[in-house]
């Protein structure tokens, strides 16, 4: 399946267990990954054909910033299904949310995450 492939959505958002998280926010990270036939729109290469990543984008930015969850898990779920809803020709998608500034202090790392795949039939 063809894909649209959309890496390193750069939000401010409020997401987390703690109550600092709530209040003071912090950056998350969004890939998505939207499964779609494109032949046609390479055909025609008219925009009408396929589904524009700033639409996809601007999704993906609106859920991650004007909700706020306990879990990215939830995060993620919210993002997907709403991407699924909103473009009918994606057949499934791919979301990973990383989250670079959990509140872990054992170590250092890059980042914590988690990555769903649902597809059209999976919406609720």
């Amino acid at each position: 399946m063809d894909k649209i492939i959309i890496k390193g959505i750069k939000v401010f958002a409020y997401h987390g267990v703690n109550p600092e998280e709530k209040v003071d926010g912090q950056n998350f990270i969004l890939d998505i990954v939207a499964y779609m036939p494109l032949s046609k729109a390479a055909a025609t290469d008219n925009l009408d054909d396929t589904v524009s990543c700033a639409k996809i984008f601007k999704m993906a930015v609106k859920v991650a910033t004007e909700n706020r969850y306990d879990l990215i898990e939830t995060l993620a779920e919210s993002v997907a299904q709403s991407i699924l809803r909103a473009f009918e020709p994606i057949g499934a998608v791919n979301v990973c949310v990383k989250k670079p500034e959990a509140p872990i202090t054992a170590a250092e790392f890059d980042y914590v995450a988690v990555e769903i795949f649902r597809t059209r039939e999976a919406l609720n």
